[in-house]
């Protein structure tokens, strides 16, 4: 009798090692990213290598299955694994390389591309090896309107006290860590809206003691907020991070009041990096989107 001993096919094998790693690699990282001090230039740089690693497993794959069509070697399951496990890597590789080849290299967007909300605290820290340029040129404005033409303030038709609760209800919502603020006393009620109702019985011209005289702000207040900012405007500054893998954004909101509306801009930067990849301009929208929701009934053009 002649006993047949299928061959075996170290690719495979050698595969599902390098697949296995590599996935445990990348989800490793993506929760130390999340939930610990992983920064996000070592993020980016362990992603990439572990891209690489599966790369290299799905070749090794394709071999062990080549080998197992030709000489029934044994491997098809391990060559099976590997691809399951190096779909995760790779696949979260490819949707961040088609998002840096379609989307503007920018890592910038405002609803307001001509004067933008100036931060209250600028945003700074290490790049690592992702370098950028410190500032926005116009440049970057246009690629941003040419990319997110909708990306727009908002106008409703509230005051800004009203307008200011619910962004502030937003925020806390959609999970942004407010950091500073700039001109919040400005969503106090008018004087008008305090004045001191007379009291029962008391004759109807009777003039009311110890009125509030408004007094003009201290020129040295002035000259610490923001460029570009009015007296009357609010700013909220604040920090978000992407539900899943961790990203930072720089959230900057901006509330002007306008004759009897109030308008809404909002400012949305990577922490890290040259490149937002849609996540800014997404969320922005998102969040704009959330706000009309919740001033449902006042919002204007």
């Amino acid at each position: 009798m002649i006993k047949y001993e299928r061959p075996i096919s170290h690719a495979a094998r050698w595969a599902r090692g390098i697949a296995r790693f590599s996935c445990g690699l990348f989800l490793v990282a993506v929760l130390a990213h999340r939930f610990g001090p992983l920064t996000t230039p070592h993020l980016v740089a362990i992603l990439i290598f572990a891209a690489g690693l599966a790369a290299l497993a799905v070749l090794l794959a394709v071999i062990g299955l080549v080998r197992l069509w030709q000489v029934a070697a044994v491997g098809g399951i391990a060559s099976f694994a590997a691809l399951v496990y190096a779909a995760v890597p790779l696949g979260v590789a490819g949707l961040g390389g088609y998002a840096y080849l379609t989307k503007p290299a920018i890592y910038d967007v405002s609803t307001d591309t001509v004067t933008p909300p100036d931060w209250i605290e600028r945003p700074a820290a290490d790049q690592g090896w992702l370098p950028r340029a410190s500032t926005v040129t116009p440049q970057d404005r246009e690629a941003q309107i040419e990319a997110y033409p909708g990306l727009t303030g908002r106008r409703y038709d509230g005051a800004l006290d009203r307008v200011f609760r619910g962004v502030k209800t937003v925020a806390a919502n959609t999970g942004i860590v407010v950091v500073a603020t700039e001109g919040e006393e400005n969503a106090e009620a008018d004087l008008e809206d305090l004045a001191v109702k007379p009291e029962t019985g008391a004759p109807a011209d009777s003039e009311p003691d110890n009125v509030p005289v408004p007094m003009s702000r201290p020129s040295s207040i002035m000259a610490d907020r923001p460029a570009g900012l009015r007296a009357s405007d609010i700013l909220l500054q604040g920090e978000w991070r992407s539900p899943i893998a961790g990203f930072r954004f720089d959230v900057l909101i901006r509330l002007r009041e306008e004759a009897e509306t109030t308008f809404v801009d909002m400012r949305v930067a990577s922490r890290y990096g040259p490149h937002e990849l849609g996540l800014a301009a997404g969320f922005a929208d998102q969040f704009l989107h959330a706000l009309d929701a919740e001033l449902l009934g006042i919002a204007g053009d």
